[in-house]
């Protein structure tokens, strides 16, 4: 075991005193067209707060605040920043997936991967109109929450397809195999 992963089981002071993660910040290039993706296509709660930013939230009190800037930077969000969005099963994850490939030219996604198991858990990826990348994945309720629960793990490593998870609705193992 390295030092760190034994350092990781240490309860440690935190430097600062912060109590919530609150929000994180995506930008997009047309706010009313963003925001009706948000509502009709992913189904969070909106609401606007000023005429080029509006908040979003779905199933809890962490929001995104999507802005638009005055040109949004080119380029797409790299894969490894990607927003996740969990579904409950499996079966879940793959009518998503064909949901997003039937709705990819209306709303401008892209880049539509193939549901995998890696990390984890069951999901895909695709990009959206704004270049914002998304993950579709399968995982019980309370999201990553089960990893805290099973504490450090060893070995096989995040983007592992054998990386222990518990089951999900679908049925799926430990190692993430049904």
């Amino acid at each position: 075991m390295t030092e760190i992963a034994e350092a990781s089981r240490e309860k440690v002071e935190p430097v600062l005193n912060t109590r919530f993660y609150s929000h994180a910040t995506l930008e997009c290039k047309d706010i009313k067209r963003t925001r009706q993706f948000f509502e009709e296509f992913l189904g969070f709660e909106t609401v606007q707060m000023a005429n080029v930013s509006f908040w979003a939230r779905l199933g809890g009190d962490q929001i995104i605040v999507v802005v638009q800037g005055p040109r949004k930077a080119e380029g797409e969000m790299p894969f490894l920043n990607h927003n996740g969005l969990d579904v409950p099963t499996d079966a879940d994850v793959d009518r998503s997936w064909e949901l997003v490939k039937a709705n990819a030219e209306k709303w401008g996604l892209h880049k539509i991967t193939k549901p995998v198991v890696q990390h984890g858990t069951y999901c895909f990826y695709f990009w959206d109109l704004d270049d914002n990348a998304w993950e579709i994945l399968s995982n019980p309720k309370g999201g990553y929450s089960w990893g805290f629960e099973m504490g450090d793990q060893e070995g096989a490593g995040h983007m592992s397809r054998k990386f222990q998870r518990p089951k999900t609705g679908a049925g799926a193992g430990p190692d993430g195999e049904a």
